[in-house]
């Protein structure tokens, strides 16, 4: 049986060291590493060895009685969740590691609540019982309270299956038909032990275990348990199918596809097809690779249950599916920053974006682009760690230096009115007219297409070319050049000529009345917001409210549990993400604070923006908002507010 086991925690909460520990008790390792020792097996990176913090998703195989076990490692830091998501695709079952001090911290929910998402089954690890402090009821007190009711302790229970009466008593209240079973006939292991294998899997129980990673406390048997009470089931007879979890490059510059394989096998030389922008590629497979840390063998063919490596797909992402899976994955933790790459001025620019091109194929979440009009590589990040070791990294694998701007907030624009747009465009020899209909829609709803166009006017092939250009890139807003969002648009109508339409006439025009659009319509700057989930001492709360009030931020009412209170709202990322330092202070490091990205809402200091920003719309190159008419065979320019009275299909 193979199954991907998935490890979490906050930072230092023990969760390498925990997985150290697994890999020594099941003879992976001779030697059990330590983070502060650098010698652990899985952060092998040398950023990772030097800030003792685990920032690549990589894994570690093992085998354990019957299963072969593939454990990977995600990062802690939020400024890595990316990563940890991409991986989370994969997993079969996933461990949260808690420390027995400090107890759930911000971004343990934020774990929590992303494994919720994608539905994987979650073991708990109370570790660092050894540590002054530690109170791992209190901790198992706090799950209960701030995440599920269904967490059971399993330390001292399950040993050779055997249950006792609080854990027979927790499963029959969740299956009638067992506590049936159970009044009549009394106790059968076997069925007792299926029945909670399926409510594991089902998420409907949550097993905990405490002990000491760092002291060999507890860890045997929460490997025994965790045996005991997972199951997968791959199917290998059925046609390939696979999800992409990871790209990575080699030191040679090989581009690596990290691949979990659902169903079916795959042999070296098979042919594997995928989609990217709906072209379907067919892609022979060169090499497999089953990584074990950082080393690797060949192999010749994989089965369902595998993560390996492949060699030889040019342009498969994160999350693509391969073979028969046809779905992409949809990610959640999304940048609310950017950040200007700073290089010397000697150095090929293009090279440099080569690079960052790379960087990007293993971190889609990067969103590296070329920005043409500043001759500038811009590139999305959660946070200056990151950008610390993105330094490090480039040097380490290209040989050069970078730098980066301070992170900027990354803005959006929409509008709150409803307008026509009215693009023409037919200089000598071209012709094409396009009428769009923009409305807005409801925040974070992103744009929509919807054609009421009849077809005497334009045929559907023409219809589809307007539709895919109003999609090729995110398109400039009026106040600031961000991306628009929060848009329906409609094709209304539009105008083709039998003999003068041609490749790029429909592309001209559409942009043409994109833009026209938005310069009659009220347009609205967008900023980011983070949804926020804070617990402090009652003593704290007057405090931690008016700091979020002077943020801009709204919040519900606090809701008091003895002691402790809790206040969620959201409030800007512009006003809020420096936050950190000053509530661990006000709280003396024993409240919590936990920030997500919660989407775009209307910027609280607009104009003050628009003013740092200061975008010229009428000086972007790449857009105009006048249309080009044509008489007596000269061409000419109409502006926008002009535009209406010279149209052909009005």
């Amino acid at each position: 049986m193979k199954k991907t086991i998935g490890m979490f925690a906050h930072v230092d909460a023990g969760k390498t060291t925990l997985a150290e520990q697994l890999l020594y008790h099941t003879k992976t390792i001779r030697q059990r590493g330590r983070v502060d020792h650098q010698d652990t097996f899985l952060d092998t990176h040398d950023i990772e060895k030097q800030r003792g913090i685990t920032v690549f998703a990589d894994q570690a195989v093992f085998s354990y009685n019957e299963s072969t076990y593939y454990l990977i490692d995600t990062p802690g830091h939020v400024d890595f969740s990316p990563e940890m998501e991409r991986a989370i695709q994969v997993m079969d079952y996933a461990i949260v590691i808690i420390s027995a001090v400090e107890g759930i911290e911000g971004h343990t929910e934020t774990v929590w609540n992303l494994l919720q998402k994608h539905a994987v089954p979650t073991f708990f690890f109370i570790n660092k019982i050894d540590r002054v402090g530690a109170d791992s009821e209190r901790v198992l007190n706090e799950i209960r309270s701030y995440l599920t009711t269904d967490v059971f302790d399993i330390t001292d229970i399950l040993t050779d299956g055997e249950m006792n009466d609080e854990l027979i008593e927790f499963i029959a209240e969740r299956n009638e038909s067992l506590l049936e079973i159970y009044m009549e006939s009394g106790y059968q292991p076997h069925l007792w032990l299926e029945t909670i294998r399926k409510l594991v899997k089902e998420q409907q129980l949550f097993p905990c275990a405490i002990g000491s990673a760092l002291q060999d406390i507890g860890v045997n048997s929460f490997l025994e348990k965790m045996e005991l009470l997972t199951t997968t089931n791959y199917p290998n007879e059925e046609p390939f199918a696979g999800r992409v979890y990871k790209i990575r490059y080699d030191e040679k510059g090989t581009r690596m596809t990290f691949i979990k394989a659902l169903r079916g096998t795959l042999k070296v030389r098979d042919e594997l097809y995928y989609s990217v922008d709906e072209n379907l590629l067919h892609e022979k497979i060169t090499q497999i690779r089953l990584y074990n840390g950082n080393k690797f063998k060949t192999a010749d063919q994989v089965t369902a249950g595998d993560i390996f490596a492949v060699i030889g797909l040019s342009a498969a992402a994160a999350g693509d599916g391969l073979g028969t899976l046809e779905e992409k994955a949809e990610y959640e933790m999304v940048s609310a920053l950017k950040s200007k790459v700073l290089f010397e001025p000697s150095m090929n620019v293009k090279e440099v974006l080569r690079y960052f091109n790379m960087l990007n194929a293993e971190d889609p979440a990067l969103n590296v682009s070329w920005e043409e009009r500043t001759q500038e590589i811009h590139i999305h990040v959660m946070g200056v760690i990151q950008l610390e070791v993105l330094k490090h990294v480039i040097k380490e694998r290209f040989s050069f230096d970078v730098s980066f701007a301070d992170p900027e907030i990354l803005y959006k624009e929409t509008i709150d009115s409803t307008v026509i747009g009215y693009g023409h465009f037919e200089p000598l020899g071209h012709y094409a007219e396009v009428h769009l209909k923009l409305e807005p829609c409801g925040r974070n709803t992103g744009i929509s297409f919807e054609s009421v166009c009849h077809t005497d006017d334009l045929p559907v092939g023409t219809q589809n070319v307007i539709h895919n250009h109003l999609f090729e890139w995110e398109h400039h807003g009026l106040l600031t050049g961000s991306p628009i969002t929060d848009l329906k648009i409609t094709l209304v109508t539009g105008r083709a000529h039998v003999k003068h339409t041609s490749g790029g006439d429909f592309r001209e025009a559409t942009f043409r009345a994109l833009r026209q659009g938005l310069e009659k319509a009220n347009n609205i700057l967008l900023e980011p917001f983070y949804d926020f989930k804070i617990r402090v001492n009652l003593e704290h709360m007057g405090k931690v409210l008016t700091d979020i009030q002077n943020a801009r931020g709204s919040f519900n009412a606090p809701m008091t549990e003895g002691n402790k209170t809790f206040i969620t709202g959201k409030v800007p990322v512009a006003t809020f993400m420096n936050y950190g330092p000053e509530f661990a202070s006000i709280t003396q490091g024993k409240g919590s604070l936990n920030l997500v990205f919660g989407g775009y809402y209307p910027c609280h200091n607009q104009n003050e923006v628009m003013a740092r920003i200061n975008y010229n719309k009428d000086a972007d190159p790449e857009y105009t908002s006048s249309s080009i008419f044509c008489s007596k065979g000269q061409s000419y320019s109409v502006p926008w507010n002009e535009v209406e009275d010279e149209m052909h299909c009005l």
